[in-house]
This record gives structure tokens, C-alpha cells and sequence, in this order.
């Protein structure tokens, strides 16, 4: 008998990947939109890389009302929790996401643990396992970042306090039913819709020649396709109970991404910046560019971590990050997203 599995936002860029690596594992898939008028753009995604998309159907639910979620989760052996806010925040206020983020995760959890759920799977971020950079630490899950580090934007802060608070919930009410979160850095591969770009939007504005000089600015790249792989290794594998994981591949630098555009993708990324931003000037400009301002800690500094858990625990095995890049660029292209708005 299939089993079957709760997937949250599935609208979104990381949801629709494990939608579809679901689907193609022979999952039976439910999924949550804030509006059922989505349902056909959201299935027609899926069924772009997942072909069949007959076990797939849709509740109707949000992060901050209670009703539909004993629905949408009656009867699931599992839930993939991938919602968050991701964007929208006033400048300067770090706190804008916290509030959706946390009461929309417990009341995913508390709906999963009424409805007898086997296991739950939260996605989180790489950022709340990363220690004050002046430490010069390596990353790893036992380690807890500080909201209140000013080296995070309104997005992270969000993640690192809603994932903390999940932990204290299903320490003190999960009962039977486990728990695990992944920690992905950031998040490439091909598109499958047009909207909820997340982290894409860095490749889609270095096509577009934007911004002219590169700042010295890096990041830990993972495939979209990878981390769906990922959550699904978490949600099965009884090793993975109670466990937190770093999803994460090669590092680059923003310059190197630029350059993995213009030579994997020929004309298509020959718009790609070539000219790197000093690092002094960047710092002299951050705060007053909006874009840049919840950077600026970030200037010139490559922050170590390891995903040897997952890779040894759960067989995570990412794909070059080049390939992630060029896959995502060229769905860009495929989806009619790098012409200028201007």
C-alpha cells in the first residue's frame, strides 16, 4: 500500500522539487496552497519532471489560520515541512519573518503530531548552525547561530528561531511521532515555475549584467534536486530520527558564478559581470543599498561548514556546483526570466 506524504507550500521552488521526487518514488502526495486556483499551474510543474502526477492532490491551508490542516494531514504517514516566508520585509527589520515562521511551524507540527504522523522533515537553513564568523569555526549541527548576530538578514533570523522552537516543541510533545531538519545553503537547479525564485534571483540578475561589478561575496551552493533527494533520505531513513543535517555542496564566490555563466552557457551568459567590486568600496556602499545592507558582514569572508553527516549517514551525494548553476540558468532561459523588466 502507498504511503503518503504532506508536502507544505506547494507553490514553492524547493516543495515542487520534492513534490516531484515524491511522486517518482511512488508516493501517494498531498501539498498545501493558500488558493486551489493554483492547482493547475502547480501540477503542470510537476508534471514537467514527474510525468504522472495522478497521486497528487491539493488542501487548501496558510502558515497563520489553523483551519485545513487536520485536513490536509489526516491519514499521512509523513510530513516534508518546506513553507517559510522568504520575502517582503520592510529594510531593516530582522524581525519580519519570525512571527509567520514560528507559529506557522508548530502549527504544522501540532497538526502532525494530532494526526499520528510517522515523521516530520523541516526544512531549515545552513545559517542556523553558524557560529559568530570573528570564531573562525567550522559549521556543523551541533552548533546553534544567535538571532540577535547581526551577520543575519530578517530570513535566516526566522529560520533560526522557528527551527529552535521546533525542536523544544517535539521535545516536549511529539510523542510518537520524530523529527529531523535539513539545512540547506544556497539553493540552485532548474526552476520549474516562474514565481517564488528564492535564491535563484542571484543567477537571473548576473544574466541580466547585474550588478555590473561583482562583490567579493560567496555561498554554499546545493542543487534543488539534490536537497529533495535529501529530505526524502531524511524522512525514511531510521538513522535519521531526532537528527539535524547540512545540506551543502562547493562554495563560490559570486565572481566564480559569474564565470561558471559565461563559460558553461556560451552567449546565453555572456552578460555575466567580469569586473569584481573592490572589497573596501563595497563596504563604503552596503549600507545604503538595500540589497547589500544585510550583506555586509558576510564582505569578503568565507564561513566554513561540512555536510559530512548527511554524506555519511544518509548517502548525500551533491552534484557539481557549476552543473547546479548552468541547469539553473538555462530554466531561467526556458521560462522567459532574464529579459530586463526595464
Amino acid at each position: 500500500m502507498k504511503e503518503t506524504v504532506l508536502v507544505t507550500g506547494g507553490t514553492g521552488f524547493v516543495a515542487g522539487w520534492c513534490i516531484a521526487e515524491l511522486l517518482g518514488r511512488g508516493y501517494r502526495v498531498r501539498t498545501t496552497v493558500r488558493d486551489l486556483s493554483r492547482e493547475p499551474a502547480v501540477r503542470a510543474a510537476v508534471a514537467s519532471v514527474a510525468k504522472d502526477t495522478t497521486d497528487l492532490s491539493f488542501h487548501v491551508a496558510e502558515l497563520l489560520d489553523d483551519s485545513g490542516w487536520a485536513e490536509a494531514m489526516a491519514g499521512c504517514d509523513y510530513v516534508l515541512h518546506v513553507a517559510s516566508p522568504l520575502s517582503g520585509a520592510p529594510a531593516g527589520d530582522r524581525q519580519a519573518f519570525v512571527a509567520p515562521a514560528r507559529q506557522g511551524t508548530l502549527r504544522v507540527l501540532k497538526a502532525a503530531v494530532d494526526a499520528g504522523v510517522k515523521r516530520v522533515v523541516m526544512t531549515s537553513a545552513a545559517a542556523t548552525a553558524r557560529p559568530p564568523l570573528h570564531l573562525n569555526l567550522v559549521s556543523d549541527e551541533t552548533m546553534w547561530a544567535d538571532p540577535y548576530d547581526p551577520q543575519f538578514d530578517a530570513y535566516r533570523v526566522s529560520k533560526i528561531l522557528a527551527e529552535r522552537e521546533a525542536w523544544e516543541f517535539m521535545e516536549a510533545n511529539g510523542g510518537a511521532t520524530e523529527f529531523s531538519t535539513v539545512l540547506p545553503g544556497a539553493v540552485f537547479g532548474p526552476i520549474l515555475t516562474a514565481g517564488n525564485l528564492g535564491s535563484v534571483r542571484i543567477i537571473r540578475d548576473l544574466l541580466r549584467g547585474k550588478p555590473a561589478f561583482v562583490p567579493r561575496l560567496g555561498f554554499w551552493v546545493v542543487d534543488v534536486r539534490d536537497l529533495a533527494d535529501l529530505h526524502v533520505r531524511a524522512m525514511t531513513a531510521p538513522a535519521a530520527a531526532g537528527q539535524r543535517f547540512i545540506a551543502a555542496g562547493e562554495f563560490l564566490w559570486l565572481e566564480e558564478v559569474a564565470k561558471a555563466l559565461r563559460d558553461g552557457l556560451g552567449a546565453r551568459g555572456a552578460k555575466a559581470p567580469t569586473r569584481r567590486l573592490p572589497i573596501f568600496l563595497v563596504k563604503l556602499l552596503a549600507p545604503f543599498l538595500r540589497d547589500l545592507r544585510p550583506l555586509a558582514p558576510l564582505i569578503g569572508r568565507k564561513f566554513e561548514l561540512t555536510s559530512q553527516k548527511a554524506r555519511g549517514m544518509l548517502g548525500f551525494s551533491p552534484r557539481p556546483a557549476r552543473v547546479a548553476i548552468a541547469d539553473c540558468a538555462n530554466s531561467l532561459f526556458d521560462h522567459d526570466l532574464v529579459r530586463d523588466e526595464r
